[in-house]
This record gives structure tokens, sequence and C-alpha cells, in this order.
């Protein structure tokens, strides 16, 4: 059964809680939520078997957690720190796909992260500004109520059979309704082109790894690799792994055994 957790503006935030140990949060990319991806939500029993608590939740907007009328990326790290606190005052995060940038930004904005796993995260150039342009156009079609437009705006840079896929799918009609909550999604993409990353960056020390599937798209092992080179403490690690997806037990296994990992001296 869900639990609720109250965010810092009174929306109410879903969640699954599993297991026992240091605490993990699940931070979804651009169409995951829990009623909508199974396989987050088998990784994240798997994960708790393995020693861990790990709270899987629905980001603001969506599945249980769409009633929150404001979904900006602030809003969203003001998520994290709630559902931190419940964790117990720290947690490593895992960021898969978008969820990794939205995860960076929260370890920049000072809350109390103890590791970041960043899943494909698809920065595009240092320094360029096709993220704020495509930040800007997203809600050009968000505000006109133009569902489909705005889930097609969105994946319009993907391969194209991933949008006939989505289109063809019995999934369609819920993404549809995913529209406005991936503002916070595009507005942390364009973040990570604001500046400089090493200095947009400076406050993450902490542990990270930056995590790519062995069959993928070229953005996603160059993201990997500014991830590596803008971070002190990062590595990149490749894993069985196609289509931007993964397997549960091949995922739980990955991070199980990162956050294992004793800390540096």
């Amino acid at each position: 059964m869900s639990e609720f957790a109250i965010s810092k503006d009174g929306a109410r935030i879903g969640y699954d809680q599993y297991g026992e140990g240091p605490a993990v949060i699940l931070v979804g990319g651009a169409m995951q939520f829990r009623a909508f991806d199974s396989n987050t939500v088998e990784m994240a029993k798997l994960l708790a078997a393995k020693g861990f608590t790990v709270l899987n939740y629905d980001r603001r907007g969506r599945g249980e957690s769409a009633e929150a009328l404001s979904l900006t990326l602030k809003d969203n790290i003001d998520d994290l720190a709630t559902l931190i606190e419940i964790a117990g005052g720290e947690a490593a995060l895992f960021g898969s796909s978008s969820g990794g940038s939205i995860s960076l930004a929260a370890a920049a904005a000072g809350l109390p992260v103890t590791k970041l796993a960043l899943w494909e995260t698809p920065l595009s150039d240092e320094l360029g500004t096709g993220g704020a342009e495509f930040f800007a156009g997203l809600q050009e079609r968000i505000a006109s109520g133009d569902k489909a437009g705005t889930i097609e705006y969105y994946m319009k840079d993907m391969p194209p059979e991933w949008l006939a896929g989505a289109k063809s799918s019995p999934a369609w009609p819920i993404m549809l309704e995913l529209g406005p909550s991936l503002s916070a999604d595009a507005e942390s993409l364009a973040w990570t082109q604001s500046a400089p990353r090493a200095e947009l960056w400076s406050g993450i020390t902490q542990p990270t790894v930056a995590i790519v599937g062995e069959q993928t798209v070229p953005i996603m092992p160059n993201a990997a690799d500014s991830i590596v080179a803008n971070l002190p403490n990062a590595r990149k690690i490749t894993i069985p792994a196609a289509n931007h997806s993964w397997e549960p037990g091949v995922m739980a296994e990955a991070l199980a055994e990162f956050l294992a990992e004793p800390p540096k001296n």
C-alpha cells in the first residue's frame, strides 16, 4: 500500500518503501511512475533484498502525486528533500534518464545526498543553447493544451521508432496525461547547460557512477563522459542493456555493488 509524504508546498507525494539498510531514492525519468513502470518496481524490491532501504516514488504531476499544481525543478528538489528526511536524513539517489539531471540539481542544491547513480542522463553539449530552447518550446506546447503535441515535441530528438512504438501501444493515453510534469525534466536538462559544468557542479563531491548500456545512442556515453570529466569523484560503468532500458536484476546488482562500496579515505 502506498505511503504519502507532504512536500514543502503541501503537495502530496506517493511512494513505496522497501527493505532496511542505507537509503536510496529512485528518481524517475520522463515517462516513469510506479503504476506505469513495473521494471523499476521490480528492481526496487530486488535492491531492497540486498540490504538497502529503497524509496520508489511518483514524481509530482504523475500517478499518486498527480494533484500537485506547481511542477518546477525546484518543486521536484523540495520533494526529494522531504523524502530524504523520511529516509533518515540522508540518502543516495538513483536518477533514471532525465531523473539523473534532477538528481544532479538536488545534489548541487546541497541536499544530504550520499551517492549518485545516474542511468543514461541525456546531457547535450556543455554550454549549448539547445536545452533552454527545448524547455521554452515544451512550455509553449504544455500551455496550449496540446497533449499529443507535447509528447511528440518531447520525443522529437529520440529515435523515431520510439515515438511510433509509443503511439501504437496501449500506454499512449497514459503518456498524454504526463505532459505538464515533463517541464521539470526539460528544465533540469537546460540547467546542465546554464554554466560551465565544473562550476555548476562544484559542490557535488559525492561518489558518483554514470551508467550506460552496452547498446545505446551516441548521446548517452558522451554525456557520461561529461559527468566523469566534471565531477571529482565519478566514474563510468557499462552494463548489459539496450534501447535505454535495463533488466531489473542487472540494474539491482550494479547499484548494490556501487552503493555498498566503502567511502574512500
